[in-house]
């Protein structure tokens, strides 16, 4: 029996050095979001707002239109709810569609699909059933297609991609039981043997992973002669020999999502299967992540659109007191902040989309935003939803349906987009994630200075350096254009409401901003990464302005299209007012908040000081480790990988 491999021995230095290795390093291209944290507002960088080509939107159009109908008479979303699983004739039809090579280019067979239309039709899907948006996105943002697009040999390109376009599912595999964001513990090996390597270990979490028939494993390569060894990305055939399907894992929400437990036992993979060099696997990934996480808030901005569509059927026909409910206040305050925040997602996901599909600006920072306020204010939304249909929101839509009444699937909805808060980076680890690019600038004029590691004379080379940056940068944050009462004068038409108050107001945040960041520095200086309440505001606030940016170019780009302007002005007007009040909160608790006291608390409640608190309750929890373990069990588990003819 083949031994897992040994865990890594990892100190806090050496993980953090592995993440800041795999990250992409200097910034060749502008960045909106980087500049808004660094208190600059170029607003010239998304206004006016791109726009796709002519060709790119008849395309993308024509395939809408297609999935539209494929979604409306094909997909039973009932029924994989029911049985938690996509029936495979489904996926067969969606095969034939050609929606598993949506974004593959058209010489390998794909659709050719821009982003923007990419994640359109994920939107749409997505409403129809998260769990088919969620094999379709797994499969062509962060499975075979998108690496192999990005760092892929020709041939590479020429053997794997036709399959993925037409009949071939992938799927990524990195986490492990004892393994998520800190990626420097990867205990899978790939162990260099001739012109092949040797696969062992187990990944956790492999959404396609039950029916896939391609795979990305990410796995480490010992260091040895003529191998600089290191994390590593390889394309895998799912049916090899030693690989294992031992667990399809069920959720709260998602039921019908192919997500596994898969093992690697003495597999082998050919060297010409690698993606890039030894090493280069953990930079492989974040490259992917760049735009590939852009699909996971196209498909909030579809729950969104349903939400506001339900909340808006539902409160018009449901009275109290003698009116619609929609016409009490408290309701009326969760459609508005549904209607708005929908606008504003979709600002952001379409704009965000744009540019990386013209490929003129760094968008690392962006797609990364939109991420983490998707998953945030979708799940918001989804709750009021449930919160406005009171006990109908809380049974589920089978029950409503066995009673006479409308199948309306709020709670299903609820449980299926709760899961974005984690996939793909938990908002934990978003923040920390964004806070280090955002400070990027800094890092790199006086890091040298808060490394307690660097010796004295280097500080002072440092020291030197950062002195003449931030003699130039520290003036330019007193005063801007916020100051000036007529600037940004386009974003007011007559008749239309004023959006130039509201740029007014981000350019001044955010030079607020980056004064914040600059005096958390100086403060905390090497201690600055372990205030992560902090820099989770900071971030947060910077999602905010961006996504006021883009609420307000997408309503004059709307105005300047003809293509309900009035409108778009106003939801952009009210979404910046409630943007406005959570960013002053953030600004405010930057400063008062109970961090301190938290972290007390924390200490105390580890170390057993609260144990009388949980005295009077039972714990229905099983027995069992809280991490498996992965040896290879005795008895072999049977195989469950499923692949779909």
């Amino acid at each position: 029996m083949t031994a897992s491999p040994p865990k890594p021995a990892v100190t806090e230095r050496e993980a953090r050095q592995v993440a800041e290795e795999a990250r992409e390093q200097g910034w060749r291209r502008p960045s909106f979001a980087k500049e808004l944290f660094l208190g600059r507002f170029r607003l010239d960088l998304i206004h006016p707002h791109p726009a796709p080509a002519d060709d790119a939107v008849r395309r993308g159009e024509e395939f809408l239109s297609r999935l539209r109908d494929f979604c409306e008479t094909r997909i039973d979303s009932a029924r994989i709810e029911r049985e938690a699983r996509i029936p495979d004739e489904t996926v067969t039809g969606l095969k034939e569609l050609g929606a598993l090579g949506m974004k593959i280019d058209v010489k390998y067979g794909g659709l050719g699909l821009t982003q923007v239309y990419y994640n359109k039709a994920l939107a749409l899907v997505g409403t129809a059933s998260p769990a088919i948006g969620a094999l379709l996105s797994a499969h062509q943002s962060i499975g075979v297609p998108q690496p192999l697009k990005l760092f892929g040999t020709q041939e590479q390109r020429e053997e794997f991609l036709p399959r993925c376009a037409r009949t071939d599912i992938s799927a990524f595999l990195l986490t492990e039981p004892d393994v998520g964001s800190d990626p420097a513990r990867l205990a899978t090996a790939a162990v260099p043997d001739g012109d092949e390597y040797v696969l062992d270990g187990v990944k956790l979490w492999t959404t396609n992973g039950v029916v896939a028939d391609l795979l990305v494993v990410m796995a480490r390569v010992p260091n040895g002669e003529g191998h600089p060894g290191g994390i590593t990305a390889f394309v895998v055939e799912a049916d090899s020999d030693g690989i294992t399907v031992e667990n399809r894992n069920a959720f709260m929400g998602l039921r019908g999502i192919e997500n596994g437990v898969t093992r690697f036992q003495g597999v082998r993979v050919p060297a010409a299967n690698r993606i890039g060099a030894e090493g280069a696997g953990l930079k492989i990934a974040l490259t992917t992540l760049n735009t590939g996480r852009l699909s996971l808030p196209a498909m909030c901005v579809g729950a969104g659109k349903w939400c506001l569509k339900i909340a808006r059927e539902w409160s018009a026909v449901r009275e109290q007191w003698g009116k619609p409910v929609a016409h009490h206040e408290a309701v009326g305050a969760k459609i508005s902040f549904i209607a708005a925040t929908t606008f504003a997602l979709e600002a952001v996901v379409d704009l965000s989309s744009q540019m990386a599909d013209e490929n003129r600006n760094d968008i690392r920072i962006e797609a990364a935003l939109a991420k983490l306020y998707g998953s945030e204010m979708a799940w918001l939304m989804a709750d009021e939803l449930v919160q406005i249909r009171g006990g109908r929101g809380f049974e589920t839509a089978e029950s409503l349906a066995a009673r006479g009444e409308r199948a309306v699937p709020a709670e299903q909805m609820l449980r299926d987009l709760r899961i974005n808060r984690i996939f793909e980076g938990s908002t934990e680890i978003m923040h920390l994630l964004i806070a280090r690019e955002a400070v990027d600038a800094h890092l790199s004029v006086a890091g040298d200075l808060i490394d307690p590691e660097v010796s004295l004379q280097d500080k002072a080379r440092a020291g030197a350096k950062a002195g003449g940056f931030y003699a130039r940068w520290l003036p330019r944050l007193v005063t801007g254009a916020g100051q000036l009462p007529n600037a940004y004068t386009a974003f007011h038409p007559g008749g239309y409401a004023d959006l130039a108050t509201h740029l007014r107001y981000v350019e001044r945040a955010s030079r607020k901003l980056a004064r914040s960041t600059f005096y958390a520095m100086s403060r905390w200086q090497g201690r600055m990464e372990t205030k992560q309440g902090f820099l989770g505001r900071i971030v947060d606030i910077g999602a905010e302005l961006f996504a006021m940016s883009a609420a307000c170019v997408r309503a004059e780009h709307l105005r300047t299209t003809g293509d309900h302007g009035k409108e778009a002005y106003q939801l952009a007007d009210v979404f910046c007012q409630q943007a406005r009040v959570r960013a002053d909160e953030l600004f405010g608790r930057l400063w008062t908040n109970t961090d301190e006291a938290d972290r007390k608390v924390v200490r105390a409640t580890l170390a057993g000081a609260y144990t009388w608190l949980e005295q009077g309750v039972v714990d229905p929890s099983g027995d069992g480790p809280w991490i498996a373990d992965t040896s290879p069990p005795d008895t072999p588990r049977p195989d469950l990988h499923r692949p779909i003819p």
